[in-house]
């Protein structure tokens, strides 16, 4: 794998890395009602249907997983995938909400502020190194054409 492809790929996953952070940070407050529970209470699990069919579902966040690309015997680059995360929502009390369940609870999504912050951080980093060595291989290639007589 050339360097080239290497660093590429690395701007990639820091790319994808910023837009999911970016993403899950602008839709942290986006709430919806609780997923019916299937407990032994059927009237309240048949208002969740139907408060659930009428108002659009939490935002389910997403992370960004990135492994290490390995082709044959010549390991280089890097693959990111993106999953959501897992529990996707947590309860949140807000009894105002239109779609909140008679305890005044709804779904928030399961985002870490903080997290997230420091994904962001750590992409700005990723994607400032992978650039310069883009940058270096450019300027070593151009100085090594540039062969004076």
């Amino acid at each position: 794998m050339s360097i080239l492809s290497i660093a590429t790929s690395g701007l990639s996953a820091a790319s994808l890395r910023v837009n999911v952070a970016a993403s899950n940070i602008a839709n942290v407050s986006t709430t919806g009602p609780l997923p019916a529970s299937g407990g032994s209470g059927t009237s309240a699990g048949a208002g969740s249907s139907s408060t659930s069919s009428t108002y659009p579902a939490a935002y389910v966040p997403l992370r960004v997983d990135q492994v290490d690309q390995s082709s044959g015997s010549t390991p280089g680059g890097t693959i990111a995938t993106v999953s959501t995360v897992s529990p996707s929502y947590t309860a949140q009390s807000d009894p105002s909400a239109p779609f909140a369940n008679q305890d005044g609870l709804v779904a928030a999504p399961n985002v870490d502020l903080a997290s997230e912050f420091v994904q962001l951080a750590a992409a700005r980093y990723s994607f400032i190194a992978n650039a310069k060595v883009i940058q270096a291989y450019s300027e070593t290639t151009e100085s090594l054409l540039d062969i004076k007589a």
